[in-house]
């Protein structure tokens, strides 16, 4: 098992640099609801050893307990915290990769703290952001605080998904969380898509060219 470290940051701290953020997304490939991204800041090294000690990883390789119980002490414990949310109806507009991009700037734009270096899960900067910045592939497995991030954005897109399975009930969006899984897609061919499918997406995109729906 991966354990993230918190190596790059200190480095970074070591070159001068104060406040540094990292960043995250959750939601790309599911085929209804937003696209979430998360900006964490961590300051205190006793907390941030804590928390790697006590077992955070990537938000992908631990239980949904799990998940909780690590958003909780991140939100608590972290320097700052952002939350960047673009929603399917934006996706489709933009496409899911410019509207990733767009909920990680927002998630940035949204700490209260001005972060002067920012580490970024994947291949793709913040952009239109002024801070320096490296985007690392797998970060969310190997650095801490791009791990704390994958956690707070999985949290919150997963909370919201359970608010909207009550807005529209029988698809089971509080069990898979706009993934395409069999019962997702069973329940699309049954119900047809609601308003919070991303319609640009396959099988959606299918359903609407060949309906009148």
């Amino acid at each position: 098992m991966i354990i993230p470290d918190f190596y790059r940051e200190e480095k970074l701290f070591q070159r001068g640099y104060k406040y540094i953020a990292g960043v995250d997304e959750a939601g790309r490939g599911p085929l209804a609801g937003p696209v979430v991204a998360a900006a964490v800041v961590f300051h205190d090294l006793k907390c941030i050893d804590n928390l790697i000690k006590k077992g955070i990883r990537d938000s992908k390789t631990i239980s949904e307990k799990k998940r909780e119980y690590f958003y909780e002490m991140i939100v608590k414990h972290s320097e700052d915290w952002g939350i960047g949310v673009v929603s399917e109806r934006t996706i489709d507009q933009i496409n899911i990769l410019e509207a990733t991009k767009l909920a990680m700037r927002n998630a940035v734009e949204n700490l209260k703290i001005m972060p002067d270096f920012i580490l970024v899960d994947g291949i793709n900067t913040v952009e239109n952001f002024p801070a320096s910045q490296m985007a690392i592939p797998k970060a969310d497995q190997y650095v801490f605080s791009v791990s704390a991030a994958s956690i707070v954005a999985k949290v919150t897109r997963d909370t919201i998904l359970h608010k909207l399975d009550c807005q529209y009930p029988g698809y089971g969006f509080a069990k898979h969380k706009g993934y395409g899984t069999k019962l997702h897609l069973d329940m699309i061919r049954e119900k047809g898509p609601c308003k919070i499918h991303r319609k640009s997406f396959m099988p959606i995109k299918n359903y609407f060219l060949n309906s009148d729906k």
